[in-house]
């Protein structure tokens, strides 16, 4: 138990415990940073933070992953001034002390069954549960999707991560068997049934263990060439291009190599609609040619995948799976695919076997039952 690990740290029982989870995207990759759409859900798997109130200001935080209590001053933070994973935390601290929340000293043990470098948002969570946690320990309460908002601008700026708003939307907002609707340009969003379970089919997560090549240069330039092209067609973002007008705007684009990047964004905004559309309908099975569909165009036209990832993708297609797709940022991390519940033994064992044949690194599934959003826990 946590609380028990606390005051074996601390030398004192914790004040509370909270958590929040990761998430994977149901479908909606690099949609984000082009006011799109995205369809995330929270995972059962989570980061939990047990916390005590300190009078002086003081901030000590420390992991159950072993190693020192790292200490820092609250009203001293400043980007840079806490390395490693207790940015975050001092990150969370940071933000809310510059928003005008009225948080202590604090003393925070941070536990996790969340992998870290699958793209399942590890870093989303521990700020969400650490804000919520200092929040909490002040009985200050904070509107969910205002938490997001706030350890965005956390990680953006305290951390330095140039992430978008999906990942700690997720952590927040999420509700248990639901997906979460998240409309960037209209900052709205709706809770959408999703429930495989209910339908005899199940969600596999594989972690594809491939090394992490979600290199910053290669996001930027996908960032950069989305921004380019949407100067060049005179729209503030590519969201502004319908499916209708695509053929038009690629007509008036002169590298190739843009118009395929302006081709995913447009097209996987339309996908995101019409899961959404077919999920409200009750039609979830029909929802997997849309997962593969996404996949060829991150393959093929936003070129963010790596072998093992599509190898996994393909085998999982080939043994029966009824859509698949790579999940995230790319150059590494996580397939979904949906799958007939009764086929989920043998999807996996087909991909573990092509794994094998590849000489790739064995890969691991996840559990990956749509969950609730970042609570309180005691």
């Amino acid at each position: 138990m946590i609380a028990e690990k606390f005051e074996q740290v601390f030398g004192r029982r914790p004040d509370g415990v909270w958590r929040a989870p990761g998430r994977v995207n149901l479908i909606g990759e690099h949609t984000d940073y082009n006011d799109g759409l995205v369809l995330p859900i929270a995972l059962p798997q989570q980061i939990v933070v047990a916390g005590a109130a300190r009078p002086d200001g003081r901030l000590r935080f420390a992991s159950t992953q072993g190693g020192d209590v790292i200490e820092a001053d609250l009203a001293a933070l400043t980007p840079g001034s806490v390395p490693d994973w207790a940015a975050y935390p001092a990150g969370a601290a940071w933000i809310l002390r510059e928003s005008g929340y009225d948080v202590s000293g604090a003393e925070l043990l941070v536990d996790s069954d969340l992998p870290t470098g699958a793209g399942l948002s590890s870093s989303a969570a521990l700020l969400c549960a650490s804000a919520i946690a200092l929040l909490g320990l002040r009985g200050i309460e904070v509107a969910p999707d205002e938490v997001a908002r706030l350890v965005q601008k956390a990680e953006n700026n305290y951390v330095g991560a140039p992430v978008g708003l999906m990942d700690q939307m997720a952590s927040m907002c999420c509700t248990k068997g639901h997906a979460l609707y998240f409309d960037i340009q209209e900052m709205s969003l709706a809770q959408i049934p999703f429930d495989p379970a209910a339908d005899g089919l199940r969600l596999l997560v594989v972690d594809v263990k491939a090394p992490h090549r979600h290199v910053d240069g290669e996001y930027a330039e996908r960032r950069r060439s989305c921004e380019t092209a949407a100067a060049q067609l005179g729209v503030p973002v590519l969201r502004a291009i319908s499916v209708d007008g695509l053929d038009d705007a690629l007509a008036r684009l002169d590298d190739e190599v843009v118009r395929r990047r302006v081709r995913h964004v447009v097209t996987e905004v339309a996908r995101v609609e019409q899961a959404v559309e077919l999920m409200r309908a009750g039609r979830l099975r029909d929802v997997g040619p849309l997962f593969t569909a996404s996949h060829v165009s991150m393959r093929d036209d936003f070129e963010i995948t790596v072998p093992e990832l599509d190898v996994a993708v393909d085998t999982a297609l080939a043994a029966g799976a009824l859509g698949a797709r790579m999940t995230g940022g790319g150059f590494g991390g996580c397939i979904i695919a949906l799958v007939e519940a009764s086929a989920t033994e043998s999807v996996l064992a087909a991909i573990e076997k092509a794994f094998a044949d590849h000489g790739f690194t064995p890969p691991s599934p996840i559990s990956a039952d749509p969950s609730a959003g970042a609570s309180r826990i005691s």
